[in-house]
């Protein structure tokens, strides 16, 4: 069949047509690939984007954010602090990054007091905060201190032998200090002996298990404050029995002994008396947090149907835990005929209630002293934990669901079974279906 000359205007017609539409389309996208952004992150635990609790902060700061990075032009850590202060710049369009390589300013970084590590500052509205570690939970903590621009007071009871805010022993609480300090949350430590009340700047009246009992009059100071809807944190233990009378008028029964954990031998704790937690209540003060704590002796607690306070269990010990009322040494093991109770057992209670008809009252009693200690305040998630429950007590809800995200895929854990399974199959499984491949071959062949 013979094409006309029309038919073939017609067809060239058409194809620049489509050609032109092609290439509008393809210009289109260019340039609304330079104006939007379309990104999935399909990581385990969203480690690629922001945080809802950082994305709202960024939101409730409407002047510019200046982030200075004093840190050598050579270190490769600079790529990363740009990719996570991209994910801000997401959500913020007046927050800047400046690289700066400490030896072009020597004297404007001694000035700053920057050592040889570097720093990252973080100016907003004329104040600066200092950071020598960055990753989303520091950097988004530290814009909310520069926010919040006020200081915080909470007061720790002492002169009766309890756990210091101050001492540096493994049973002290110096290294939980400072992290409040670095927040702005400032401990200051009271004896009732010597002061007739309770500081009135304080949000929170904190209370370790003392050594010695407290006199007739510091016990009626703390009623009182508890009675006027003082904020309270009570860190008990399984043998504080100085406390007894502060836990009943709280409504919170210790039962007796200390709880044995027999799920710890599966992460390599040989030692029973140390309760891991991976699971919480849905409460204000847990909401996200998916990170294991670790309480070395811990008490179990009941709560008594009768307490003027709405109470709820913030976590238990494990299904395998019981609660050990006999020695805790060699091999212990739950006794069902005895006063042992078995797990899973509330370790921590957080406790509400209406004070004045309009201020609600919050009080956090834990089993368990020593996982904010400086011997265990670096185990896993014991420090978010703690800074949590402060944050919460003092009404500061905005602070507690900022996560310290860590990539949960980076390792990948394998039993011996499935080790000597792809041990095998690399030294012994391939290499004999290579030779027999190769053999059937050379055999397929040498019969042509």
């Amino acid at each position: 069949m013979k094409i006309s000359q029309r038919i073939h205007q017609r067809i060239r017609l058409k194809n620049l047509f489509l050609t032109l539409v092609l290439l509008t389309a393809i210009g289109g996208l260019a340039w609304l690939s330079s104006r939007y952004t379309l990104e999935a992150d399909i990581t385990a635990n969203a480690g690629n984007t922001l945080s809802p609790a950082s994305a709202k902060l960024l939101a409730s700061m409407p002047d510019p954010i200046a982030i200075t990075v004093y840190m050598k032009a050579d270190q490769p850590i600079r790529s990363q602090i740009a990719q996570l202060i991209d994910r801000y710049k997401r959500h913020k369009s007046n927050l800047s990054l400046v690289f700066i390589d400490p030896d072009a300013q020597p004297e404007k970084t001694r000035e700053l007091n920057i050592g040889a590590a570097g720093a990252i500052l973080v100016d907003y509205q004329g104040r600066t905060e200092k950071l020598t570690f960055v990753d989303e939970s520091s950097l988004t903590n530290a814009l909310l201190q520069l926010a919040n621009a006020h200081e915080r007071w909470i007061t720790f009871l002492t002169g009766h032998g309890e756990r210091s805010i101050e001492g540096q022993a493994n049973f002290d609480l110096e290294q939980f200090g400072k992290e409040l300090a670095r927040r702005k949350i400032n401990a200051q430590t009271i004896n009732l002996a010597t002061l007739p009340a309770i500081p009135d700047n304080s949000a929170l009246l904190v209370m370790t298990v003392p050594a010695v009992p407290l006199l007739a009059n510091e016990t009626e100071i703390i009623s009182r404050y508890i009675e006027q809807g003082g904020n309270l944190l009570v860190l008990t233990d399984p043998d504080a029995k100085h406390l007894d009378r502060l836990e009943q008028s709280l409504g919170i029964r210790r039962l007796p002994g200390a709880i044995m954990d027999g799920s710890t031998k599966l992460y390599g704790i040989t030692d029973p008396s140390f309760v891991l937690v991976a699971e919480y209540a849905q409460h204000a003060i847990a909401k996200g947090f998916q990170t294991t704590t670790i309480y070395p002796a811990a008490a179990a607690l009941e709560m008594d149907a009768e307490s003027n306070f709405q109470a709820e269990a913030m976590f238990s010990s494990a299904q395998q835990s019981w609660t050990e009322t006999g020695p805790v040494s060699g091999e212990v093991r739950f006794d069902a005929d005895s006063d042992e109770k078995q797990g899973p057992l509330p370790v921590a209670y957080a406790l509400t209630r209406t004070v004045n008809g309009k201020n609600q009252q919050r009080i956090v009693v834990v089993g368990d002293g020593d996982f904010l200690s400086n011997a265990y305040i670096g185990n896993v998630g014991n420090l978010d934990m703690g800074l949590r429950i402060v944050n919460w007590l003092i009404h500061e809800d905005q602070f507690i669901d900022i996560p310290a995200k860590t990539a949960t895929d980076k390792t990948l854990q394998l039993t011996e079974t499935s080790v000597a399974v792809i041990g095998f199959g690399f030294l012994i499984v391939i290499p004999l279906l290579l030779v027999g491949s190769g053999f059937f071959v050379w055999r397929k062949r040498k019969q042509r």
